[in-house]
């Protein structure tokens, strides 16, 4: 199912990519790397880099493995650099990790001068495709099985600001926006097909087949008027993402203000752009 907007989810992690200014690293390391498609790609930016890539599923190291990517499986929260790692990136993934902001100061500390560091996140927990997914998991009878699951879908990212704040702290220069997608879906139900692969990951995991199958069809009516399908059969999924590009420097504050940056603080963004179109991704 994820791979099905391979495409999509395509464009982001090559709008990404176009901004770090890395000639010729020694180690690219590809942090939550799912299946491996796009981990390919970057041996042809840096043909003479080790990419390393991990990810915690071992199904997803599997078929990164399957396309020649060097993937392990491991946790990003123990990850640490080798000492010739000059790009550090992460896409579509620290979402998962509340306790990301935490990480990229740590790992902002641990890279050498000069080494980049670069990632992309989801910025659309606030849409229509997920605030249903959290209303629906607070009613009878999904409650009891799914109380945790709207903190699970909740807002973990901040703002392109806030990340901004933190790695400057943290004696970067940082590049950071945020851009809005608008995705152009075909299929019966294309929103609910796309959020399967993602944010319905930890609902999927708590339910029964005969239960998911009734989450489900409880699920597509919600989803299907807040994305109504057009009579040419098109659905338009707009979709935020925010980045964060950013090149270590010498160390200004003490480690104590690194990891300063809180929801509260992070509130406006550094840079925003609208795009769309049909033939790109997320």
């Amino acid at each position: 199912m994820y791979l099905s907007f391979a495409d999509h989810r395509g464009r982001p992690f090559a709008d990404l990519v176009t901004r770090i200014g890395a000639d010729a690293p020694r180690r690219v390391v590809d942090l939550g790397c799912g299946p491996g498609n796009l981990t390919a790609t970057l041996s042809q930016r840096w043909p003479s880099a080790v990419v390393e890539a991990w990810d915690s599923s071992p199904e997803m190291v599997a078929a990164a493995r399957a396309r020649g990517v060097a993937a392990e499986v491991g946790d990003v929260r123990d990850w640490t650099p080798q000492p010739d790692t000059d790009v550090v990136l992460s896409n579509a993934t620290l979402h998962w990790v509340p306790e990301h902001p935490e990480l990229l100061a740590r790992w902002a500390g641990a890279l050498a001068p000069g080494s980049w560091l670069a990632m992309q996140v989801p910025g659309n927990f606030a849409a229509p495709s997920h605030q249903t997914v959290r209303e629906l998991a607070n009613r009878q009878p999904w409650t009891a099985l799914l109380a945790d699951v709207p903190s699970l879908v909740g807002e973990v990212v901040a703002t392109p600001s806030g990340y901004a704040e933190l790695l400057t702290d943290a004696g970067c220069t940082v590049d950071a926006w945020e851009t809005t997608y608008l995705h152009e879906l075909t299929g019966e139900h294309p929103v609910l097909d796309w959020i399967t692969g993602t944010a319905l990951r930890p609902v999927r995991s708590r339910l029964t087949d005969d239960q998911w199958e009734r989450f489900r069809a409880d699920l597509i009516p919600l989803l299907d008027a807040a994305y109504p399908r057009r009579a040419d059969g098109r659905t338009f999924f707009p979709f935020r993402r925010v980045f964060v590009v950013a090149r270590v420097g010498q160390r200004l504050r003490s480690s104590s203000s690194m990891t300063r940056a809180t929801s509260s603080e992070m509130s406006a963004p550094v840079v925003s752009s609208t795009r769309s179109g049909s033939s790109g991704g997320s």
